[in-house]
């Protein structure tokens, strides 16, 4: 799929990390650090929440792509730039701002088609769980790592992650860090189509066109009618999240998992 030029925001340093461009009543949303398997950082974090914010102000969009360039859809977060910088916020505060920040999704009147290949990674994987369709290139991988990290997933994902799958395949995900297949996450109902990586974008576009060409009252109240249902949940489960990984990273135990990394020796847990 070609896409027209990027839409510049000279704001955002470098803004074409994160591309937005607008093509009729389509936006798509581009992840393109591709050399990083678009790990994303503060700063495309930053210019994403800018393009769902640019999407929400013009009501004449009808659906969201949102695809990636290279061989992944997202490794994740971006773990060497972390640490980086000045850091002002609090950690509580900077995730109050991913929520906001994130929970446009739910603000827009445009459904999101996820388009996925490689890797979908830790909080890139469960942004995508909060859209609406996901589709993945066969040999696509998805998975959650972060109890492995010393801390839960805190981007609402599993709360919708939860509801396709159930607890087992929630629970297997979270606390193993297990790798689900395109075609598991395919039976599990995470993503609805697996097509060839070649025929990943051409089918997110055919599947916008077909959105946009449906009466946009109706799409808005189907999509409303969905959202009832589910995002309840979802906003319950992120702010159990808010408060969860604000203990943990102030906890003994988080205290312990640094020590121990750092002394290169096994680690000697309590509970708190």
């Amino acid at each position: 799929m070609s896409a027209p030029p990027a839409v510049d925001r000279p704001d955002r340093t470098p803004p074409d990390r994160i591309r937005l461009d607008f093509d009729g009543a389509i936006a798509t949303i581009t992840n393109n650090n591709p050399e990083k398997h678009n790990a994303f950082d503060d700063e495309m974090d930053l210019a994403l929440f800018d393009a769902l914010a640019a999407i929400k102000a013009r009501p004449e969009i009808r659906c969201v792509i949102w695809r990636a360039e290279g061989k992944s859809f997202s490794s994740g977060r971006d773990v060497g730039a972390l640490g980086g910088g000045q850091v002002t916020m609090s950690h509580h505060e900077l995730m109050s701002r991913g929520h906001r920040g994130i929970l446009q999704i739910f603000d827009l009147d445009a459904p999101i088609i996820v388009a996925m290949q490689g890797w979908s990674i830790g909080a890139s994987f469960q942004r995508a769980l909060l859209c609406d369709i996901r589709i993945a290139a066969e040999g696509a991988r998805m998975m959650l790592p972060e109890v492995t990290h010393g801390v839960i997933p805190d981007t609402g994902g599993v709360g919708r992650l939860f509801q396709m799958c159930g607890h087992g395949v929630a629970a297997d995900m979270v606390l193993t860090g297990r790798v689900l297949s395109a075609a598991e996450a395919l039976g599990h109902g995470i993503v609805s189509r697996v097509v060839a990586p070649e025929d990943l974008d051409e089918t997110a576009r055919e599947m916008a066109d077909k959105i946009a060409a449906a009466p946009a009252v109706t799409v808005k109240m189907a999509r409303r009618v969905i959202a009832h249902l589910a995002e309840p949940a979802v906003r319950s489960s992120m702010a159990d999240e808010l408060v969860y990984q604000t203990f943990i990273n102030k906890s003994d135990d988080m205290a312990e998992f640094r020590a121990a990394r750092a002394a290169d020796r096994p680690a000697r847990y309590t509970g708190s």
